[in-house]
């Protein structure tokens, strides 16, 4: 492309951004992008809806303990922030006053766009800032939306393997679609594309864990024109690496989530203090427009797209952004080290953390990464060998946590890690010592946080999604949790150590199982053990939990009753994982004490209750589990 001129031109309530390839316009003060003009397209947002609903940021949040509040952000003074031949950035930012009263959000907002000669496409930040003496509250989301036009956007592409044509936004209403016991499930009944009649729509399908996603969108048709939303950087994001967030669904509607609590619930709210200060720049992120004039290259708009993904990657963090408050690479640091694992009962040697995720977070005890919302996050992979650079770092005191594949719980470092700008920290060997007190006497499962690798049954035909047919994510299929009840319609789960395999015999979730008179009743699953010996003092069970809601887990040993109870917890989870198609959630690790005393030489029997009944939705995804013999034991 060669490179044109930025133009602006206030028009009225809107102010108009051009660099000759795309054209923008917002409102203002307001800053609700109302219109994209690309490829011959006179707008790419849907036209037909008021200006509010077409490109739009928005926040879900509440007083403390009070009702969910939903707050649509908008500005109340527009101003340029820079302008010249090369670039526009524009600011659309509304002011918090503490002493006002009422139930306004706490928070100052500052909405950016940012548009570049010879670039096909537009940045977009936020500023979020409370100042002093604001009122305490609880920010649950935000994100920014795109509606796209609907006569035109049809295609949906989110990964390699997950792309579709998706249905209509009438075929989720009542005379189209049929709503299931989940609200955003929909059985197409008689959709405008009759292929896709008997097919069910959920947005939660096409979730995608902040570690895998990246880029997504939709594709249109005459004109064909692909609408991507790019992260390049998910630093700002909450939750670290797993954290899942939706992307795109049927509206047509495109996501930039930010900050959510879905899978995880109210763990991850991020909570404010009366009179706390706080200040985060989520994004920039990029909206990257491409067109074909070939029917038949379609799909080489997602392929660009990925190709773009990566220079935005590569050209993080950007130079061009003119906010203070977000920090280029000299203003930045950076750490590196060699993560190594202690398990004398695998081998004598330290193992390298192959494959490891190792980040920095400002939480500071093992695992609360994953409910962290108020800072950044900064995470890499280890290679092969352990080895790691996390580049730049914003500038702070951190804690330096991890997870490896194929080993329990979580790593976090016993000192704070201290970035400064311009720094670089080399760590050395740094060894994570995972829970391990005697020789494993049996296991289930591969300890990856997920309950991937369990038994994932075939989809109810009545409510089949096509896009996830032999697909490694059946898991995403609507109402796999009564298939439970369509294996065991009597008896509960029965696995035997030594003779039945996980990924065919162990079910991916503890549900309840549904019985005659379609009721929901407590389960009780069964792991049977042989134990040719005894020894004497505290065996340990190790139970990895990927996902939990609403559940009460009680563990028996041997007998289901008050004697031989190891282990209950109440009320455990509120992940929503299990409706809302997922393989996991919040990772959660307990460690319980078997005394010798409730084993025998022979056959045993451990008992997992899934105690509350009448809950069609509620479960546990089980990641791995564990029997340890006492640490005297001979390996």
């Amino acid at each position: 492309m060669s490179k044109k001129k930025v133009s602006l031109i206030n028009k009225g309530p809107h102010v108009i951004l051009n660099n000759g390839y795309v054209k923008l316009t917002i409102s203002k003060p307001q800053g609700y992008l109302s219109g994209i003009t690309y490829g011959g397209m006179d707008n790419v947002l849907d036209p037909n809806s008021n200006e509010a609903s077409r490109g739009y940021w928005d926040a879900n949040w509440s007083w403390p303990g009070g009702q969910d509040r939903y707050k649509l952000l908008s500005g109340a003074e527009y101003s340029v922030v820079k302008m010249s031949n090369d670039q526009i950035e524009v600011s659309f930012r509304n002011i918090y006053d503490p002493s006002t009263k009422g139930n306004n959000l706490p928070l100052s907002v500052d909405i950016r766009y940012i548009l570049k000669t010879g670039v096909s496409g537009f940045h977009c930040y936020a500023i979020y800032e409370r100042p002093s003496g604001s009122r305490a509250f609880d920010l649950a989301q935000t994100r920014m939306a795109f509606k796209l036009t609907p006569e035109k956007f049809h295609y949906m592409a989110i990964s390699d393997e997950k792309q579709r044509v998706m249905p209509m936004p009438q075929d989720l209403l009542p005379d189209r679609g049929k709503v299931l016991i989940v609200p955003e499930s929909v059985l197409l009944v008689d959709p405008i594309n009759p292929d896709l009649k008997g097919e069910v729509d959920d947005k939660y399908q096409y979730s995608m864990d902040n570690k895998d996603g990246g880029v997504h969108g939709w594709i249109s048709s005459r004109p064909v024109i692909g609408f991507w939303v790019i992260f390049p950087s998910n630093e700002f994001r909450n939750g670290g690496p797993t954290k899942q967030n939706l992307t795109a669904h049927t509206g047509p509607t495109c996501l930039a989530m930010l900050h959510g609590t879905h899978y995880i619930g109210e763990d991850i709210l991020a909570h404010f203090e009366e009179g706390e200060t706080w200040r985060k720049v989520f994004g920039p992120f990029f909206v990257y427009l491409n067109s074909t004039s070939d029917v038949s290259n379609a799909h080489n708009l997602w392929l660009d797209a990925k190709k773009q993904r990566l220079l935005e990657e590569m050209a993080w963090p950007y130079d061009f952004v003119s906010s203070p408050y977000y920090l280029n690479a000299n203003e930045r640091g950076s750490v590196s080290g060699k993560l190594l694992v202690q398990d004398r009962y695998i081998s004598e040697s330290l193992i390298p953390a192959k494959n490891a995720y190792v980040g920095l977070s400002t939480a500071t005890t093992e695992g609360s990464w994953q409910t962290e919302s108020k800072g950044y996050q900064f995470w890499v992979q280890t290679d092969s060998y352990g080895n790691f650079t996390i580049k730049n770092v914003i500038p702070g005191a951190y804690g330096l946590h991890g997870w490896i594949p194929g080993f329990i719980g979580d790593y976090l470092d016993k000192a704070i890690i201290t970035v400064s700008a311009g720094s670089h920290s080399e760590l050395g060997n740094l060894t994570y010592v995972p829970l391990r007190e005697g020789p494993t006497i049996w296991d289930i499962g591969f300890p990856d946080r997920t309950a991937i690798g369990y038994y994932v049954p075939d989809v109810n035909p009545m409510y089949v999604n096509k896009l996830f047919l032999n697909s490694p994510e059946k898991f995403r299929q609507y109402g796999l949790w009564d298939r439970y009840s369509d294996i065991h319609p009597e008896f509960d789960q029965t696995f035997t150590i030594g003779i039945n395999d996980p990924k065919k015999d162990w079910f991916f979730a503890h549900v309840d199982r549904r019985d005659a008179d379609n009721k929901y009743i407590p389960s009780t699953w069964t792991i049977k053990f042989n134990l040719k010996s005894v020894n004497i003092g505290t065996h340990k069970l190790r139970l990895a939990i990927a996902s939990a809601t609403r559940s009460n887990l009680k563990v028996y040993v041997n007998k289901i009753d008050e004697a031989h109870e190891v282990f209950q917890v109440l009320q455990l989870g509120a992940d929503n994982t299990v409706c809302r198609h997922g393989i996991h959630g919040l990772y959660r690790l307990f460690s319980i004490d078997i005394l010798s005393t409730l084993l025998m030489r022979g056959d045993n029997s451990l008992y997992l209750a899934q105690a509350k009944g009448g809950d069609s939705l509620c479960g546990i995804l089980y990641d791995y589990l564990r029997l340890e013999g006492p640490a005297s034991s001979e390996t």
